[in-house]
């Protein structure tokens, strides 16, 4: 095995481990089922950044932060982004205790059909037919849902729109990832603290009354959060963005596999018939990403 295959192969592994840690994620939520979201992201923030912290000077990345602390107007898109993210987080944790598993799985499939219409509208990208078409059976399956249920699914949406604008939003920014994510913690974190301090006033919120065991389950947010991100930028090193694409439907499908099998949530055949299309949307975007990668290798 030459070094390129080597690296492929690495590549490959923590892609799929990135994306089976996020996908197995609502396990680890489920434990604080009786927290409120508020409080399990208070947590996420904290104990993520700490752990970010680490990994940035055990890495040596930290002449990175240095540089952003110069730049005030990174640090404010930065804010923007942080703030997209928490809300993002809130949502997830929010759909998982609340018994909406099968929502924020639909939203995570629908995203990259999102992330390709935000790509259109706002980086002037051009979508080949069959794109097209995946992102017009996208938005059937979400006026199917509409029309017959009278509602829109507002939580799958949210999820798709905030993790869509987000990644959208970094993209535009240069810089590395793991910095960029440490220093989005580390202006939540006294946002964090003072609602943490003042207004949460719940049986779990002081630690020092906790078992053991409940504020260990509470600090291993900050692993919940930061290990699917490590396996993922390992993978992105490696990969090419049209490889690692392939491997994005992994974390959303184990969401619904635990929302229907072992969570037992209901699944009408409206939401059925909306997974569905949306399902098939994803089959033609990929196959057609994977022809068109075909074709550019043939035509070097």
């Amino acid at each position: 095995m030459n070094d390129s295959d080597s690296q492929t192969r690495t590549g490959v592994i923590n892609a799929i481990s990135s994306y089976v840690m996020w996908g197995f994620a609502p396990l680890y939520f489920k434990l604080l089922a009786g927290i409120d979201a508020s409080e399990i992201l208070i947590h996420r923030v904290i104990w993520s950044c700490l752990l970010l912290t680490l990994i940035v000077v055990f890495t040596k990345k930290w002449r990175f932060a240095q540089s952003i602390l110069k730049q005030p107007k990174l640090i404010a898109k930065l804010l923007v982004t942080a703030t997209v993210l928490a809300i993002n987080w809130f949502l997830f944790i929010w759909a998982i205790n609340n018994d909406h598993l099968l929502d924020a799985s639909l939203g995570y499939f629908i995203n990259p059909l999102f992330s390709v219409a935000l790509g259109v509208v706002f980086l002037g990208e051009r979508l080949r037919v069959w794109q097209k078409f995946a992102v017009l059976l996208a938005v059937t399956a979400v006026l199917i849902q509409l029309v017959i249920l009278g509602s829109l699914p507002i939580i799958s949406l949210a999820l798709a729109g905030t993790f869509g604008t987000y990644g959208l939003l970094r993209k535009k920014m240069a810089v590395d990832s793991f910095v960029g994510l440490l220093f989005e913690s580390a202006l939540m974190v006294p946002i964090a603290v003072i609602y943490w301090w003042f207004f949460t006033n719940s049986a779990s919120s002081n630690m020092i009354n906790n078992t053991v065991n409940l504020n260990i389950i509470l600090i291993m947010a900050g692993i919940v959060t930061t290990a699917p991100l490590l396996c993922f930028t390992a993978a992105a090193k490696r990969l090419t963005l049209s490889a690692l694409g392939f491997f994005q439907y992994i974390g959303p499908s184990i969401m619904f596999v635990l929302a229907t099998f072992l969570y037992h949530e209901p699944l009408a055949m409206t939401k059925l018939a909306t997974f569905a299309l949306i399902w098939l949307a994803l089959i033609i975007f990929s196959l057609d990403s994977l022809n068109a990668l075909k074709r550019a290798k043939n035509n070097k």
